[in-house]
């Protein structure tokens, strides 16, 4: 029977796939699909090669390495998105992530963990510092939103100087969560985190070395470089068709950028969240999960703001209000399940039916103005 993570790597014959059908001319619906498969292992491969390079650097330099390529994926879909005009995708992506990581990954993560294990711990001061942390991205995403709805005639360029401005606080919050977690509170995430990564994510990740003393640093650089610029190719592929697929797809851009690109940007990260819950590991996929989703509100959506400023593809933080309160009611609802330290398949199955309620109403959200 084939692992999760074998069907993955199998997945890798989408690449060529997905090259020949663009320069083969092949419709727009399969190019869209074919690269969106293909970019799932890339994702999986980069994942594994990042854990690899961060065992040689050690925990500080390993550390800062996995917080800074762990959502590497997302951002290069959504830079080159961004590159291509499609702004409010890019936003949808962005909102998309944080609910897929609070509501599908940690869903998943309690119900199946919960179906093997009658209840699971995990530590629940770092479930409330990531509860704290993601209060304060959800109130600086609100903002712009608020103060574009609340005064008359205000300029654009207004709320792109006020985005710029929480989007630099929103990276220095983010340098601060990492010296927290890094530097000054170890302890609270050694318990799993420092351990358990070294030793579980070398089976659960694929090409794992389980003789991390003997790591092929050169070979695992170039699986880095390699995968991320596939990752990139791919990424042109699938933005470049977006439109037209999703139109004969039946999609709406909102649905698509809310949805599917999230997922499968996310993919490699949400099996290995719900592998490590599966071996009673949940304070490795609770950190996994809201670590994933504090990078995207605090790392990934400034930079693209600032990224959008400087390839002059303006950019703000006025986000669709229905995408808010999507973000407001998965954090409300992950912080209030998370902050006992405990967690069982109802739990989970709750988180579930929250983001499969959020997909039926983004489904049905009519088409993103502007978009087209």
């Amino acid at each position: 029977m084939l692992s999760l993570n074998k069907i993955i790597s199998v997945l890798l014959v989408f690449v060529p796939i997905s090259i020949a059908g663009h320069f083969l001319h092949w419709s727009d619906p399969v190019v869209f699909v074919t690269a969106a498969l293909a970019i799932v292992p890339l994702a999986a491969w980069m994942g594994t090669a990042t854990e690899e390079i961060a065992v040689v650097m050690g925990p500080a330099l390993g550390g800062l390495l996995n917080a800074t390529f762990g959502n590497a994926t997302e951002l290069i879909i959504a830079l080159v998105a961004l590159n291509a005009g499609l702004i409010d995708v890019v936003k949808a992506s962005i909102t998309g992530s944080i609910i897929g990581n609070l509501l599908l990954v940690m869903g998943f993560s309690m119900l199946l963990g919960g179906l093997k294990y009658k209840e699971q711990t995990f530590q629940p001061i770092v479930a409330r510092v990531s509860a704290s942390s993601l209060n304060l991205a959800v109130i600086a995403l609100l903002l712009p939103t608020a103060v574009d709805y609340t005064s008359t005639g205000i300029d654009t360029d207004a709320i792109q100087q006020l985005s710029i401005a929480v989007s630099i606080v929103l990276i220095g919050v983010y340098g601060l969560t990492l010296l927290f977690s890094m530097k000054t509170h170890t302890y609270l995430y050694d318990v799993d985190v420092a351990d358990l990564e070294l030793e579980d994510l070398a089976d659960s990740n694929l090409g794992g070395d389980s003789d991390h003393e003997h790591v092929n640093l050169p070979l695992w650089i170039s699986v880095l470089l390699g995968c991320t610029l596939l990752v990139a190719v791919e990424s042109e592929f699938l933005v470049s068709t977006l439109e037209v697929a999703t139109e004969a797809l039946g999609l709406t851009a909102l649905f698509t950028g809310v949805i599917l690109v999230p997922i499968v940007g996310n993919a490699a990260e949400h099996a290995t969240a719900v592998t490590v819950a599966m071996k009673d590991k949940m304070d490795l996929s609770v950190s996994v999960a809201l670590g994933s989703s504090l990078q995207i509100a605090l790392f990934v959506a400034p930079v693209l703001v600032l990224a959008g400023y400087v390839m002059d593809k303006p950019m703000n933080l006025n986000f669709n209000p229905f995408e808010l309160v999507a973000v407001a009611v998965s954090v409300l609802i992950a912080n209030s399940i998370s902050s006992d330290g405990r967690s069982n398949w109802l739990e989970g199955s709750l988180l579930l039916a929250a983001y499969v309620v959020l997909g039926f109403a983004f489904y049905f959200h009519p088409v993103i103005e502007g978009i087209g």
